[in-house]
């Protein structure tokens, strides 16, 4: 594997950073530190607050990002665009527009949002979803929605991204991988199996941002083409471990099999955590409150590892830790349609609604037959050291009219099943009565599908 230096373009012009750059260095750090461009702000360093929003661009594309979780590995061969590049010798109109809505005050969080906005031009969608991975802390968001209202597309463009090249780089005591192929990835597993294996890096990258940890040897799994990529077809969804989450949310949106995991897949961090994070590094991080993974297990998915196949259920088995081996790779995850007429729900709670990590969330899928439950499939996260089936809730469910009482019944064996902890996102006690709520919701969302699943304020 060629071993070169890290190279990207900045602002329109490229940059080759200087041999022995740490590759696991943030790009944040390196943004302020190195490139003197400060307008890229540290506000939590948690990929949070969106104060370090920079823009991905290729093509006609732009995907916001959070600098703070970036590191300058991952960053190689690609286009990036801060606040700073927006600037041709005058204020960019996306700036005018929020400044002419007073829609900025102290300023700490303005380039992040500026630059949120200026994807969303491009990108388009709901107002409100695409600054939900922005934190204002004293303006209020009202005049910032508004003054993105006046917002137009500049239609500007990048470069197409150039095919990568396997690459390698090397820093005082750091190895950083950055293979192109599945082979490659593998055989780096097993020449190096302490390595950190590294996807989007929305989790792993806090031990970057927060932790200061300067591990040894990584592996970035971003660019290997058999990892990438969603295919579609009368069976479900074949989705590559490390493709970003912002495809598998569209793809869900256009299908109307998945399209009930939509709403609960755009909560799932921020548009900047979404075009980074993946299905793949959800999965191997085997957090318990993983929003990804009650969904695998609610639909039976499988995993396809770079040595064999089997169910996602089988792989999860304890706190952060999966059945995979030490040189094994996960490579996709194959998601089953819902049977026809099922009922597929997914709920989380969270203390924020926007951008924070489940206190408890549910996924359930439940086939009928006759008026009946022929089949209830119903997975929780928040309740136990990993994410699990809620088997004696399914069975109590099984056979059954779907009714009121029969998930009342159902949620009180919730005790019998989780000894789920008390943290300061909620208390032993309150997760299990937020579960049985989330059971007893199924029947609302049964009995009256006209209602809508969410009570939110709408603004005129």
């Amino acid at each position: 594997m060629q071993e070169t230096r890290i190279a990207f373009t900045l602002n329109g012009q490229p940059r080759l950073l200087p041999a022995g750059t740490s590759p696991t260095r943030t790009l944040l750090d390196w943004l302020r530190e190195e490139a003197r461009l400060t307008g890229t702000k540290e506000g939590c360093a948690e990929g949070d607050c969106g104060a370090c929003t920079v823009v991905l661009e290729e093509g006609s594309r732009r995907r916001p990002i959070n600098a703070c979780l970036a590191t300058l590995g991952q960053m190689h061969g690609l286009c990036i665009r801060t606040v700073e590049g927006l600037n041709a010798g005058r204020p960019h109109p996306v700036a005018e527009a929020l400044a002419a809505a007073d829609g900025t005050q102290c300023g700490f969080c303005t380039p992040g949002i500026v630059m949120a906005a200026w994807a969303w031009t491009r990108e388009g969608g709901d107002p409100h979803e695409a600054l939900a991975g922005n934190l204002c802390r004293c303006t209020g968001y009202r005049p910032i929605l508004a003054a993105m209202s006046a917002m137009r597309d500049d239609g500007a463009t990048a470069p197409p991204a150039a095919p990568h090249q396997s690459s390698r780089f090397t820093a005082a005591g750091q190895v950083f991988y950055l293979p192109a192929s599945l082979a490659e990835a593998v055989a780096l597993k097993r020449a190096h199996p302490e390595a950190w294996l590294l996807a989007g890096g929305t989790d792993l990258g806090l031990r970057f941002s927060e932790g200061r940890e300067v591990p040894g040897c990584v592996i970035a799994l971003s660019r290997v083409a058999e990892l990438r990529g969603i295919a579609r077809d009368a069976a479900g969804l074949r989705i590559g471990a490390a493709e970003p989450f912002e495809t598998l949310l569209a793809a869900c949106r256009t299908d109307p099999d998945f399209a009930p995991l939509a709403p609960y897949l755009a909560r799932l961090g921020s548009r900047q955590i979404r075009a980074m994070g993946s299905l793949g590094g959800n999965l191997g991080t085997a957090s318990p409150i993983g929003d990804a993974l009650p969904i695998l297990l609610a639909l039976d998915a499988e995993v396809e590892t770079s040595a064999r196949r089997l169910p996602v259920a089988e792989l999860l088995i304890d706190y952060r830790r999966t059945a995979l081996g030490p040189d094994e790779i996960i490579a996709a995850i194959r998601l089953p349609r819902p049977a026809p007429g099922a009922l597929l729900a997914a709920e989380k709670l969270s203390r924020r609604y926007d951008q924070d990590i489940s206190a408890v969330s549910m996924v359930a899928c439940l086939d009928f037959a006759e008026g009946v439950v022929a089949r209830a499939r119903i997975a929780f996260g928040g309740m136990a050291a990993t994410a699990r089936r809620a088997r004696r809730v399914e069975a109590a469910l099984t056979g059954r009219p779907l009714t009121r009482e029969a998930a009342r019944t159902a949620a009180a064996l919730l005790s019998e099943e989780f000894t789920p902890l008390t943290d300061w996102r909620g208390s032993a006690s309150w997760r299990l009565a937020a579960a049985g709520g989330l059971i007893e919701r199924l029947w609302l969302r049964h009995a009256h599908p006209e209602l809508p699943a969410e009570v939110m304020e709408v603004s005129a």
